[in-house]
């Protein structure tokens, strides 16, 4: 029984000590300004579209080459 209350009270302990030791790392943090994370978010949106229009072409492409491969697979006897 003395066994269950000492890893209670580490477990608590330990718990304590991770909120402390979290809210003292947080006081540390450099957040970044508005202007930075417009610019980020900027950057992130205008990637996705570069990549979505990359991929599009690149499907593209794909599909008709795959089509005329079956077409002139299934067309020739």
């Amino acid at each position: 029984m003395a066994e269950e209350i000492t890893i209670n009270k580490g477990f608590w302990k330990e718990t304590r000590d991770y909120f402390g030791d979290v809210r003292a790392e947080m006081k540390r943090v450099t957040w970044p300004g508005r202007m930075e994370i417009q610019g980020t978010t900027a950057m992130v949106i205008i990637t996705t579209f570069l990549f979505g229009f990359y991929f599009w072409i690149c499907d593209s492409v794909f599909q008709v080459a795959v089509g005329r491969l079956l077409n002139w697979f299934t067309t020739k006897s």
